[in-house]
């Protein structure tokens, strides 16, 4: 693992992350064409948004990388850009709630939630790339060079740990979801 830079598996991560909106780019043409959704795609898309972009993706800067930021005397450009950062990551959820409230309301036959629908998928395929930006050139790169070598290494490891429990994390909360709703 010696050499080995943090920002590697934040950056490939952010290339499965453009592909998902690449697929969402596609259902917006879909969308203005038909003026319909596949409200299962929808589900889809929100899953991965919360589970892979939100919960495992950011989950690794927010849980790792900004908690021993922390503890780095930062530069003043740096530590804002690290808040507008975790200020992007809120707002990600919010458009992802907006989009998942919108896809129940359109599922249910309210025919005006596909304005909001539609709103929530452009709003996250326009945020996402700007975001994923800031992230991979003008972030990762300056953040790291306060990590020692040992200290990248070990940021690596509690990454694939992150990874390794998050399927456990998700699937439990599943089983226990349908555990509730089954009384």
């Amino acid at each position: 693992m010696s050499g080995r830079s943090p920002a590697g598996p934040l950056m490939t991560e952010h290339r499965v992350i453009e592909r998902m909106l690449a697929v969402l780019e596609i259902q917006l043409g879909v969308i203005a064409e038909t003026r319909t959704v596949d409200p299962g795609l929808i589900d889809t898309a929100t899953d991965f948004i919360r589970t892979y972009a939100d919960r495992c993706h950011h989950g690794k800067e927010e849980d790792i990388l900004f908690r021993r930021l922390a503890d780095k005397p930062l530069d003043h450009q740096l530590s804002g850009l690290m808040a507008e950062l975790i200020a992007d990551h809120v707002h990600g959820r919010l458009l992802t709630r907006s989009l998942t409230a919108a896809n129940d309301r359109y599922r249910s036959g309210d025919e005006s939630a596909l304005d909001a629908l539609e709103s929530s998928v452009r709003g996250l395929v326009d945020f996402y790339p700007v975001h994923i930006e800031k992230e991979d050139r003008h972030f990762f790169k300056p953040c790291l060079a306060y990590f020692t070598d040992a200290e990248k290494q070990a940021m690596l490891a509690d990454f694939a740990e992150f990874d390794r429990a998050l399927i456990h994390e998700k699937y439990r909360g599943v089983v226990e979801g349908l555990e509730r709703a089954s009384g």
